[in-house]
């Protein structure tokens, strides 16, 4: 899992670079063997496998020699817990800090948040819904 964690966030801090947001979360999208069915109640073993890949995830981004951002942190884990067919659901949110746009991303499974320590997140107005379903709908 370790090693999966660092290939993950790896991959997408350069895929994000390169490739841009929009791009990479739409490969990733397409790397997905099978999509979560987010309508089906959660399975509380998902919820355990979801926040010990956060914490694997959180540790390994700890000693990695490049720092990976909220951004790329949260997709990479996004994106390894839905190739597991659990149904997480990538989160963003902004607010204006002293002048400044500040933004902060997330990963929220069942509307808990499990991969932001403590209550940053709270401090960001989030955009609604999903980040990934704000996409598919139409405009």
């Amino acid at each position: 899992m370790a090693l999966e964690a660092a290939a993950a966030l790896g991959a997408t801090k350069a895929g994000v670079r390169l490739a841009g947001f929009r791009r990479w979360k739409d490969l990733l999208v397409r790397l997905t063997p099978h999509r979560p069915d987010s309508t089906m109640p959660l399975d509380p073993s998902q919820i355990e496998t979801a926040r010990k890949i956060a914490r694997v995830q959180a540790a390994v981004s700890r000693h990695l020699i490049f720092h990976a951002n909220c951004l790329e942190q949260s997709l990479g884990l996004w994106w390894l817990l839905r190739r597991r067919g659990i149904p997480a659901e990538l989160r963003m949110g902004a607010r204006s800090e002293a002048g400044r746009f500040e933004a902060h991303a997330w990963v929220e499974l069942g509307g808990a948040v499990i991969n932001d320590s403590g209550d940053a997140h709270l401090h960001f107005a989030p955009f609604d819904g999903s980040i990934i379903s704000m996409e598919t709908q139409p405009h």
